[in-house]
């Protein structure tokens, strides 16, 4: 306390000790007052704002006034604080008089009135700033009026500041006229703003609100007070779109290429990367080394402290240049690694969506031997794997390097602090180091293993979901259970072996910096190169604390930059794969030509380097609007032709030209995810004539009227008759069909065989010709003879698929818009919304995973093992500051008994992090052990209404993160909570001021952390729902591109698909800049504590605190804001991974089914006795069911041997087929249903449904003998047969 009185009541500091209020002196005293008054407040005021519930943001003119304005005011205060600091360095007479401080402290007040002419302030700030720059004004203009009046001279340093007075009153009265404006403006609608959505303009944004990420709090603020949606997330910034990422990249690309030579292995993908965002990375290196430096020179800021606390006779301004730079250095490396941060995931961002963007292009010009070579999974996998682990590689990248460097630095610090004696300690380092890799390598061994095993799991469960109504119907629910519980126990075997290896390396982790420093110790006693003081031992302890980062994780970042250096691979060979030549076909308009198509000497390959091309002399004319009909036998080349004429098969040899646009249908029906009306429409305005026409020619117009939700239903068919001859009437139609039955209705016919074209002409030259053509029509009259007595009155058209078509149409135009009505009563999809927790939902995840799990016995242990840790671990260091004060303490006694305490914690560390190990095994048994058998004893109606991916979602992702993530979570939050504790309980220890300012840094973190909670929460649960559809969307193209380009869509899906990339990327973008915005605040409040405590170390009086006990205050002082930042980061992280939790739950209490066994009413044991199926008002819908191979289809259970499948098969009548399969019974299924009426005729009984409804059930022969439903759609069917093919038979013979 005396030295605090000199400072504040000394005989000649400040006006010379008098205090006269008529003196000048004290009334620009008066004013410095009132600034700094005026000073705090506003700097609290922008604190509660950054943090509380300011909507409406009031944006400060930024015109040339506000601009010079604010550089007179800095300029003013370069000069006050040069000249103060040229005070405390000039002048001899030490403390003697304050007018140093004085000079900074005005120095400051000018360089906060510059901040604040240019930050973004809501109005209560900017009421605040105006009345602070008024009677700053005018109380500095009356002073020096009152100078001018009384003394007619005036200072220099009060005549450059003057005119900056003046122009700060300006600006105030501009401020009270923009309030003035503003609150006018509050009568004007607000609905006009909600038209446009916000977007994020890093560009546009001040200084001040990029430094402390304010630009963000208009979406925090929206977050604290009601849970976010996606319609509250802001557009990200142009500057960080995928379409001007992409561009920037395709640039570059496209450079390489042109100067790539045919020996060139070089990434270039890499190396477009590199050449695009190489310039914006350099900023990110600079932010790195400035962290790296700022955080290797702490330990020496820890050494001269300590060295200062030992001098006899300490000059407090050392102490004071002390503190400031402890206050820079902790500035600096705050603010350099939160824009290192920031900047190298914005970054990563960049190069995510881009190479996203890279990728869906190419595929849409991927060729047929590209695509060959790149599955539709490949392909996503490439996105959502290889681009997706870009968005933080600049990360690692720069973590690596900073890492190595860091690590350098430290060894150097160490040698310059005790010398020779580090030398030793390399030794123990080096081998800690490689002792980790063995463990590390058996630890990935077991992950390998582990994610092989989850492999098998998901692939059978996502079978055994997508069969779950035959295995429901079959009552094989039990059995699958059993296999899915099986698969999940050898899942389970590598899951345990991972987690009880973990605590070796968590014990290896603690215990290195412990054998280190005692063998550098040790070191030091032997070679006599540095005493073991306070300093000495405590600037050890601090640098082999900035190594430990380097060492823990420079293994992972070399792991992380191999994986990246793989995708960077895959990426580059796909996207040098080969693509589609747009010289493969000449398109022209159609104005210019009668012609459609034209073929002239075409030979095409599949695969050019094999000598037989598929098709071969290709001559081929059509006329517009001829229907043309491709048929043949199974690979004669009919689908080949199509893609001839679209240009998807490489071309050898001849020329296409297609006149006018094309319209394509494929073999293999294409829908997307939407509704009916999005596949009809395709990307085209509603025309509501042209709809209804085309619904009707599809003849969908009944079932989509029969659906709750009409169009908006999924669900499509072609019609021969009504689409193909009347709504395509006078278009250009080529037909791929077997169905002989339609061939006499087109014009021309073209019969393929071998990849050549063997015959052409219409349907009666053709069967005059004779040969392959007619035995194709006979083998059809004979099955329509066969039947010829079953006659009837036939009404309507003939209704027969056309399985590939294309169409050659001209271009038209939608002018009008129209809404058809959805038919039937309101309801619900049957795809129901997934349910999602909204807000804080609190302790309940957590408690919820402890008492499903019975965990709560190893949570508790875990939690005591932790703070006995804790605990002996601060005592192995007081140790150390207790020990070297007493006299004739042995150096073996010192090292000894630190070595064993810290060996000792050691132990418990173990512990905590064994029976953590217990708490995940447990909890992972627990939830899926629920989740299972909830799945298999849900009803039918959860898996109709229930996408299977989100079945998967819970089994695979939700579920790896309780294997992994949460149990030692929990512990991690614990450890950082209970050594946060630990610190401020050893800094109050030595100075119990601190313990003040701690207690309301720790109250405002709380609230903080809340408050950033409640927004990233739901960002994360909304990012949970923008990547599927980024893939999905892929995927989907990937299936379509052939009917993509046909219809010439590439650039809408294109432009579709940069907005789901740039919506996805948004949430990344935000939920990491919420971080960092959380991370800054957080670190700034506890390097307030950190400064607090160094400042009461120096006005403690000499002698009071041992220098041991002040290097261990400063050893755990310094590492409070990253002890602080550890644990806010995985109560954060928990807290997400808790989303997982609640999602699983969510499905382990889903309704059951009835009982499959009720003992008490069960039937007798020769149940049943009689052979019986009766339906009882049964309801069902059908949804098709994905294949699986043949024999899984045949045996699911695996009861039956090769030979009994076979002689099934031959009963069927499909041993033959099958055999002939080159995988045979292994041979995957492709769905096809026979439906045919010569099938239905063979039939024992028929059944007749109607808008599912059962209209008839008898034998067929009974059916046609009465005027019934069926023998009039037979009739229908046998009548547009004869029409079309039977009278055609009688004129040809």
């Amino acid at each position: 306390m005396a030295s605090l009185r000199t400072l504040l009541g000394g005989s000649s500091l400040i006006c010379e000790g008098k205090l006269d209020f008529g003196s000048f002196c004290i009334q620009r005293i008066i004013i410095d007052v009132v600034n700094l008054v005026f000073l705090f407040v506003f700097y609290l005021f922008l604190l509660v704002c950054s943090v509380g519930k300011q909507h409406r943001r009031v944006v400060n003119r930024k015109d040339n006034i506000s601009i010079v304005v604010s550089i007179g005011c800095a300029v003013v205060s370069v000069l006050y604080l040069g000249a103060g600091l040229w005070d405390v360095i000039a002048r001899d007479d030490g403390f003697n008089s304050l007018t140093w401080l004085v000079e900074l402290v005005r120095g400051l007040v000018w360089i906060s009135l510059s901040v604040s002419l240019l930050v973004r302030t809501s109005k209560p700030v900017k009421i605040l700033i105006s009345a602070w720059w008024v009677s700053f004004a005018l109380l500095v203009s009356v002073l020096h009026i009152e100078v001018l009046f009384r003394t007619h001279r005036i200072e220099i340093f009060d005549v450059i500041p003057w005119p900056v007075n003046i122009l700060l009153l300006f600006c105030s009265f501009r401020n009270f006229i923009d309030l003035t404006r503003e609150n006018e403006s509050l009568s004007e609608p607000l609905l006009e703003k909600k038209e446009e959505k916000e977007q994020i303009e890093l560009c546009e944004t001040n200084f001040f609100s990029k430094l402390s990420f304010s630009w963000i709090n208009p979406l925090l603020s929206r977050g604290h007070l009601r849970p976010l949606t996606l319609e509250d997330i802001p557009s990200i910034s142009t500057e960080d779109e995928s379409d001007s990422a992409y561009r920037k990249f395709a640039n570059a690309w496209e450079s390489l290429i042109r100067d790539k030579s045919s020996n060139d292995r070089r990434n270039l993908v890499l190396m477009a990367i590199t050449k695009v965002y190489f310039k914006e990375n350099i900023f990110i290196a600079i932010c790195a080394v400035l962290r790296t430096v700022s955080v290797v020179a702490l330990p020496l800021l820890l050494y001269a402290f300590v060295n200062y606390s030992n001098q006899e006779e300490g000059n407090l301004q050392d102490g004071l240049v002390l503190l400031g730079c402890l206050v820079v250095s902790k500035v600096v490396e705050s603010l350099s690694q939160r824009y290192w941060f920031f900047a190298s995931r914005r970054s990563g961002m960049r190069m995510r969506s881009a190479l996203m963007v890279a990728v869906y292009q190419k595929q849409l010009k991927l060729s047929s031997l590209g695509r060959r070579r790149h599955s539709a999974g490949e392909i996503v996998n490439y996105i959502a794997v290889d681009a997706y682990r870009m968005g933080e590689f600049p990360w690692w990248f720069h973590s690596t390097w900073s890492l190595v460097l860091q690590l350098f630095m430290s060894i150097g610090v160490l040698f310059s602090v005790v010398g020779v004696g580090a030398i030793p300690g390399v030794v123990p380092l080096v081998i800690c180091g490689f002792l980790n890799m063995p463990l590390a390598k058996i630890i990935q061994k077991f992950q390998s293993q582990f994610m092989i095993s989850q492999d098998e799991r998901l692939r059978a469960t996502s079978e055994i979901l997508n069969s779950m109504k035959i295995i429901k119907l079959q009552s094989w629910e039990e059995k699958f259970k059993g296999l899915i519980e099986s698969l999940r126990d050898n899942e389970f075997k590598w899951l345990s072996k991972q987690h009880f290896l973990r605590p070796y390396g968590t014990v290896s982790y603690w215990i290195s910096p412990t054998i280190v420093s005692s063998v550098v110790f040790l070191g030091c006693v032997l070679f006599g190169s540095a005493p073991l003081n306070a300093g000495i031992i405590f600037t050890v302890l601090a640098t082999l604390r900035s190594m430990a980062e380097p060492v823990r994780m420079l293994p992972e970042s070399l792991s992380i930059l191999i994986q990246v250096k793989v995708s960077f691979d895959r990426i580059n060979t796909f996207l040098l794969d080969d693509e589609v030549k747009n010289d493969e076909v000449r398109r022209l308009p159609l104005q210019n030509s009668d012609k459609s198509v034209t073929v002239d000497a075409g030979n095409f390959s599949w695969v050019p380097e094999i000598a037989s091309p598929t098709l071969r002399n290709v001559e081929l004319e059509i006329k517009r609007g001829q229907k043309i009909a491709v048929c043949g036998p199974v690979g004669a080349g009919k689908s080949s032709i199509l893609y001839a004429v679209l240009g998807e098969i490489p071309k050898l040899s001849g020329t296409v030209h297609v006149f006018g646009s094309i319209a394509y249908v494929s073999q293999v029906s294409w829908i997307q995810s939407g509704t009916i009306r999005d596949n009809i429409l395709y990307g085209k305005p509603m025309d509501a004539a042209k709809y209804e026409e085309a619904i009707k020619a599809c003849a969908l117009d009944k079932d989509i009227n029969s659906f709750d939700h009409g169009d908006l239903t999924e669900i499509a068919s072609v019609l021969f008759n009504d689409c193909v001859m009347k709504a395509l009437e006078k278009k250009t139609v080529i037909l791929v069909t077997h169905q002989v039955e339609f061939l006499s209705e087109v014009d021309r016919i073209l019969v393929m065989d071998g990849g050549q074209i063997t015959q052409s002409g219409s349907y009666e030259e053709l069967l005059m010709a004779g040969t392959a053509f007619e035995q194709l029509v006979n083998a059809h009259r004979d099955s329509i003879t066969a039947l010829g007595s079953w006659d009837g009155d036939g009404r309507g058209e003939s209704q027969g698929t056309a399985p590939e078509m294309s169409n050659v149409c001209y271009p038209t135009k939608q002018n009008s818009e129209g809404e058809i009505s959805v038919k039937g009563p309101p309801a619900i999809q049957l795809t129901q919304d997934e349910e999602m927790e909204i807000g804080d939902v609190g302790w309940k995840p957590f408690m919820d995973y402890v008492l499903i799990s019975k965990g709560s016995v190893y949570l508790s242990l875990s939690l005591l093992t932790q703070s006995t840790f804790v605990v002996l671990q601060a005592a192995s260091t007081y140790w150390l500051a207790f020990a070297i004060q007493i006299p004739n303490m042995t150096n073996s006694v010192l090292i000894g008994v630190y070595t064993g305490i810290a060996t000792l914690s050691a132990v418990f560390v173990f512990f905590r992090s064994h029976y953590a190990a217990h708490l995940g095994l447990k909890a992972s048994k627990a939830f899926f052990s629920g989740l299972n058998n909830a799945i298999f004893k849900a009803p039918m109606l959860f898996f109709d209404s229930t996408p299977v991916g989100r079945i998967l979602t819970r089994a695979s992702s939700d579920l790896s993160i309780l294997d992994f993530d949460i149990p030692f979570g929990m512990i991690f939050l614990a450890a950082g909570a209970t050594e946060v504790v630990a610190t401020i309980g050893i800094m109050a220890f030595i100075t119990w001021q601190v313990l003040i300012v701690a207690v309301l840094a720790m109250v405002a973190v709380h609230y903080i952390q809340g408050y950033y909670m409640s927004s990233a929460r739901e960002l994360i649960r909304i990012n949970g729902t923008t990547k599927a559809p980024v893939m999905n969307y892929a995927a989907e193209s990937s299936l379509g591109v052939v009917t993509i380009r046909a219809f010439n869509m590439v650039d809408r899906f294109f432009k579709n698909y940069l907005k789901l990339v740039d919506t996805d990327a948004t949430l990344f973008f935000l939920s990491n800049a919420a971080m960092e915005w959380l991370v800054l605040r957080i670190e700034t409040l506890q390097n307030l504590t950190l400064f607090t405590a160094a400042f009461f170390l120096l006005l403690l009086p000499k002698n009071k605190v041992t220098p041991g006990l002040v290097g261990l205050s400063l050893s755990y002082a310094f590492s409070l804001t990253s002890t602080q930042i550890f644990a806010s980061r995985w109560y954060c992280t928990l807290s997400n991974y808790m989303i997982s939790v609640e999602r699983i739950k969510q499905f382990m209490y889903i309704p059951e089914e009835p009982a499959a066994v009720i003992e008490d009413n069960r039937p007798p044991s020769s149940w049943p006795s009689k052979g019986r199926i009766e339906f009882q008002e049964l309801k069902i819908r059908y949804r098709s069911n994905a294949p699986g191979s043949i024999r899984t289809n045949l045996d699911p259970l695996a009861l039956y041997s090769d030979d009994e499948i076979w002689k099934a098969l031959e009963k069927c009548q499909l041993k033959t087929t099958i055999s002939g399969l080159p995988n045979k019974l292994d041979s995957s299924v492709s769905d096809e249903v026979a439906h045919r009426v010569p099938t239905v005729l063979d039939s024992d009984m028929v059944m007749v449904l109607s808008y599912g409804k059962l209209l008839e059930y008898d034998v067929p022969s009974n059916l046609m003998a009465t005027n019934s439903s069926f023998s009039k759609l037979v009739a229908e069917y046998w009548s547009s047969c004869r029409r079309n093919s039977y009278q055609n038979f009688g004129n040809h013979q």
